[in-house]
């Protein structure tokens, strides 16, 4: 910087006013002479002195579970338009979900100072995990310990309480599965199958309860419930099984006796849906003639998919954009931020 001072004919205080972003600048002549010289040297501003000094880097960090799936694109969809409105740069993480990976994030976003980090990844809630979960809620008390802040998009972290201070945004799972499986049956299906994430991973065990509690609403059984990865392989392989099973039966079985399908899937996610559809007609049954397939999260990119799916909507690109708003308020709200779904039957769940 003391080299673009006298490149600039200016004092050393100046041109860190303007390189630094002061609100102290000098007028537009000077300015202009001093980013030109600074160009023409070549010189870089350290942002983490920057941060250091300004006690704000400018970053936030966004964890995600996979940025491939649709879901997770577009939370962080939300997030960013979000932060740009603050001038902030947005650090991401896709970690493949769970805690361990979740950590290392976590640790990582903390060495680089970022103002505050957005966790939206499912909670994995198992004996195996407890560790793990362990030390992701000693890695995040110690960034808020610093200085950082914590949003949460989905449900809280493992073991998590009110006075940690972390945000959260939740997620209606539970209660707009119990609402599909209610008009399901309203709709006339009355046999039913759960393809559901592994067991522990929480946003699918809290659909899947809530399905099955709307099936026990209208007065139905429970659903058979076979688990599987949670995601469009997951839902593929169970599907083929699901044709398997169905294609060597008696015919009245694939049918439904001549009242529409045969059992109406319900997929965990999206995504699972889509690949339990391509599953199913790869073995020539067909959607929703001989099997209704309905999914959740009702993702943007496949509302133009054939047949149209039925799903529950959440606002996606909400969500994000309202962690940000809690997680970088100077006064953030104390009421919790409730997330307003709906049920949405299209095609793949027809019955005539």
């Amino acid at each position: 910087m003391y080299e673009v001072a006298r490149h600039a004919g200016v004092s050393l205080a100046t041109a860190s006013r303007v390189l630094n972003g002061s609100s102290r600048r000098p007028g537009d002549a000077i300015s202009e002479r001093v980013k030109a010289s600074a160009a023409e040297l070549g010189y870089i501003a350290n942002a983490q002195a920057q941060g250091l000094a300004k006690k704000n880097s400018g970053m936030l960090g966004l964890i995600l579970h996979d940025i491939s799936d649709p879901y997770f694109s577009t939370i962080a969809r939300g997030v960013q338009g979000s932060v740009q409105d603050q001038q902030k740069v947005v650090l991401l993480a896709s970690t493949g979900g769970g805690p361990a990976s979740e950590r290392r994030a976590v640790a990582t976003f903390a060495a680089r100072r970022a103002d505050a980090i957005v966790i939206a990844g499912t909670r994995t809630d198992t004996e195996k995990a407890a560790g793990e979960n362990e030390l992701l809620l000693t890695e995040l008390r110690r960034y808020k310990a610093n200085g950082g802040k914590v949003a949460v998009i989905g449900q809280p972290v493992v073991g998590s309480v009110p006075d940690d201070g972390f945000h959260t945004v939740p997620v209606p799972n539970r209660q707009l599965s119990l609402q599909l499986a209610a008009d399901l049956a309203c709709a006339g299906h009355r046999r039913f199958l759960i393809l559901a994430g592994p067991e522990g991973l929480v946003t699918s065990d809290e659909r899947l309860a809530g399905f099955q509690e709307g099936l026990k609403q209208a007065g139905l059984d429970p659903a058979e419930v076979r688990r599987t990865g949670f995601n469009r392989d997951g839902g593929y392989d169970a599907a083929v099984t699901l044709a398997e099973d169905l294609n060597s039966g008696t015919p009245s079985a694939r049918t439904g006796a001549g009242d529409g399908p045969a059992v109406c899937v319900f997929a965990a996610s999206d995504v699972m849906a889509i690949g339990a559809i391509a599953g199913l007609r790869e073995h020539g049954l067909r959607i929703p003639e001989d099997v209704a397939v309905a999914g959740f999260d009702d993702i943007e990119t496949l509302r133009d998919f054939t047949p149209a799916l039925t799903t529950a909507q959440l606002p996606l690109s909400s969500l994000g954009s309202e962690a940000v708003a809690r997680v970088l308020a100077e006064d953030p709200p104390q009421d919790p931020f409730v997330a307003q779904g709906h049920i949405i039957l299209r095609h793949s769940t027809e019955t005539s």
